[in-house]
This record gives C-alpha cells, sequence and structure tokens, in this order.
C-alpha cells in the first residue's frame, strides 16, 4: 500500500498537487478532495502538518471504500491467560 502511494504521489508536495491538479474537475470538486487540497496547502505553507496532508489524501482516495469488520483477522487472548501461580 505504501509503494503504491509513492509511485502515485512521488516523494514531494509538489508531486501531490501535480496529481491533484490532472483529476478531472467534477472528481476535484468533491469535500473528500476539497479537504486534501486544502491541507495540502497549508502544509505547503508551512501552516499546517504535513501528516494532515498525508491524511487527507489516503481519505480523498478511499472515499468510495466501505471497511468491514473481519473477526477471523485476528486472535483473541481473552480468557488464554494464566497467573504464573496457575502454572
Amino acid at each position: 500500500m505504501i509503494h503504491m502511494i509513492q509511485e502515485l504521489f512521488g516523494q514531494t508536495l509538489r508531486d501531490a498537487a501535480s496529481y491533484l491538479m490532472a483529476l478531472p474537475g467534477k472528481t476535484r470538486q468533491s469535500d473528500e478532495w476539497q479537504a486534501a487540497i486544502e491541507a495540502l496547502l497549508m502544509a505547503a505553507e508551512n501552516r499546517g502538518p504535513l501528516m494532515h496532508a498525508r491524511i487527507g489524501m489516503l481519505r480523498a482516495l478511499n472515499r468510495n471504500v466501505e471497511r468491514v469488520f473481519n473477526p477471523d483477522r485476528k486472535d483473541t487472548h481473552w480468557a488464554k491467560r494464566k497467573l504464573a501461580r496457575d502454572r
């Protein structure tokens, strides 16, 4: 995922800005992309943290992805721990 993002945006704010400007106008007008553009401009002008620009870009990219909880992804540890005295 990180390598894909680096390929899309490159390494600089200028690369991210050129990606944004290449988007179609209707896509660029969506609320998610507007927030990403604003965060990117603030980061470029040293008025905001770079992390906000990154988060804004990721949220805009994943705006149509529905997050679904997968309970099989990780085993739970509940009721499996034993105290040292019980061993």
